[in-house]
């Protein structure tokens, strides 16, 4: 008999009862009014208590959708030789983030840039980390960055090859606009899903972007709108706000001031549903296990954005723009959800009075898939609250 996958979803049902405030990850309708949650084998069965083989007292905490950092720097495992560190993956899962989207594997030593190199690389993250969960995060890596001399049938091979989306343009030698255009023209052809840096160059041969070959690309998702990390102008993000048909990204490893300035170009746009955030890590300003608490209490005090609303940001809008089942708390999607209150010693009446103040949450537990793992975070400040298993 085969051996059970070792990430499995958690079996049978779970009753989460006790909730103090429930965030669904949808901007149409951020809080449910429910204090009852019902999970059946990893899956969320609805929002009534009924009977089940094990119950969890949420003790007054804050339940959420767990936080997708739509704009990461995997490599192979939970290493990162960005900063030489191991655990990164699972210190985000203890600062909330239970699903992480490559930008690219370009911090691997020795990284090939020819077409054969860059499709294998893609292929060999993208099986490794479908193999390997660090914590049950959900790694989507393998994101080929484009190069110049790469053809049409070079991204007809990746998509056959099961390749969703690339790497940012910008970070290999595509990066102005004619070039950038081209290729996000075949992708757009073949179902691909493309990004693109903006902004200054990040790292040593990788370009400067501007709002200009942004919008004669038109990619799928603006990455890093703010910045990564230097930041176009103000006046050529609100632009971007106006203009670009993509997703609207910002990110911890950006501009701060530009985030808030592109959360206002989002608003004055009617486009707070295009807003992703993530955090563009691991970076040169370190591994970030609570950068996307950061950017989502960011978004919720110096931006003024309902911190029910800001939360979305990193859960639903991601799962929407980017074609992901989790994200959303409702029926059918998966139980990746996250425990938190205010941490202890903060002003406000919950997590959400905290986060609007300008402090992180204290992440209380995560849950993947149905499965509890993470008790209180080794990322945030303790949690005021935890629930009782």
């Amino acid at each position: 008999m085969a051996d059970a996958p070792k990430d499995a979803p958690e079996p049978g049902r779970t009753l989460i009862r006790n909730i103090g405030r429930l965030l669904t990850g949808d901007l149409a309708a951020p809080l449910a009014g429910s204090d009852c949650l019902l999970i059946e084998d990893g899956v969320i069965a609805g929002f009534e208590a009924a009977e089940a083989d094990r119950t969890i007292d949420a003790a007054g905490c804050a339940v959420a959708p767990g936080l997708i950092d739509g704009h990461c720097h995997p490599v192979f495992g939970d290493w990162t030789p960005r900063q030489n560190q191991i655990g990164w993956i699972e210190m985000n899962v203890n600062g909330g983030v239970t699903s992480f989207l490559s930008a690219g594997e370009v911090h691997l030593p020795g990284r090939p840039k020819d077409a054969e190199g860059v499709k294998a690389l893609a292929m060999v993250a993208q099986r490794c980390f479908a193999n390997f969960r660090a914590a049950g995060a959900k790694v989507l890596a393998g994101a080929p960055v484009p190069e110049l001399d790469f053809d049409r049938d070079f991204y007809a091979a990746v998509k056959a090859a099961g390749i969703r989306h690339i790497g940012e343009i910008g970070l290999g030698t595509v990066a102005k606009g004619p070039d950038a255009a081209r290729v996000t023209g075949w992708c757009r052809e073949l179902g691909i899903e493309t990004i693109m840096h903006t902004g200054g160059p990040s790292i040593a041969g990788s370009h400067h972007v501007t709002a200009e070959d942004v919008l004669e690309a038109q990619p799928d998702v603006v990455s890093h709108i703010n910045g990564g990390p230097t930041s176009i102008p103000h006046g050529a993000i609100r632009e971007l706000c106006r203009h670009a048909t993509g997703a609207l990204e910002a990110v911890h490893n950006g501009n701060e001031k530009s985030a808030v300035v592109a959360l206002e170009g989002a608003l004055a746009e009617s486009r707070l549903a295009d807003l992703l955030i993530g955090t563009d890590a691991p970076a040169g300003s370190g591994v970030q296990p609570n950068g996307m608490l950061r950017m989502a209490t960011l978004l919720a005090s110096f931006g003024g954005l309902p911190a029910e609303q800001a939360w979305c940001c990193g859960s639903g809008n991601v799962a929407k723009r980017r074609g992901l089942t989790q994200g959303i708390v409702a029926p059918g999607r998966p139980a990746d959800l996250v425990f938190m209150d205010r941490p202890g010693g903060s002003a406000g009446d919950d997590v959400l009075g905290a986060m609007a103040m300008g402090n992180i949450p204290g992440i209380a537990a995560v849950m993947i898939d149905g499965k509890m793992r993470t008790g209180r975070s080794r990322s945030t400040p303790p949690s005021a609250r935890v629930p009782v298993l």
